[in-house]
């Protein structure tokens, strides 16, 4: 019977109703320290959903799918966030409209670079918006130059890349443990 009801090949045995919209942008940036991701054109509705479920285990305030990302309301991103886009404010924006509301309410804006200062050496105690780019090109030039640093994960040499929701996790993880 649950397989008429999910498209899945091995649903979890639980479906639901529900009517799920995003947040607002202003709610998805508030709060007294907010601590916000940005994904930017991340396509994969599986990846957007781990970073949805990734930032509501460890304690981010909100997450924006920016640019050209998966839609957050798709089944394939519910189904990867496992309930926390009803737990954490998602918010749809373009990518200028995210930079500039993060920048009006005082969030520091990193981007995710391979050239950036290794994140462990980076002060992420205070509100911040971290933008993360999409699978296989990474962040837009434009996207890079309006950021305010620069962070990346130190990888040892050979190592190209993560993926997009392994580097969100590991980015949340060392924001927690600084703001602990």
């Amino acid at each position: 019977m649950l397989d008429a009801a999910s498209p899945v090949k091995t649903p979890s045995g639980i479906a639901a109703l529900a009517r799920w919209q995003p947040a607002t942008l202003e709610q998805a940036l508030a709060g007294p320290r907010p601590f916000v991701l940005a994904a930017v054109d991340v396509q994969d509705p599986g990846n957007f959903g781990a970073i949805v479920r990734s930032a509501d285990a460890l304690g981010a305030t909100g997450v924006v799918a920016a640019g050209a990302s998966a839609d957050p309301a798709g089944w394939k991103a519910l189904r990867g966030a496992m309930g926390s886009a009803f737990r954490i404010p998602v918010a749809k924006a373009g990518i200028d409209d995210a930079l500039s509301a993060a920048k009006a309410v005082g969030l520091r804006v990193y981007a995710a670079a391979m050239d950036g200062a290794p994140l462990d050496h980076c002060d992420l105690t205070g509100p911040a918006m971290v933008l993360l780019g999409s699978e296989g090109l990474g962040l837009p030039p434009a996207a890079l130059g309006a950021a305010d640093d620069r962070i990346a994960i130190p990888m040892r040499p050979g190592v190209e890349s993560l993926n997009v929701a392994v580097s969100a996790a590991l980015m949340l993880y060392e924001a927690r443990r600084q703001r602990s």
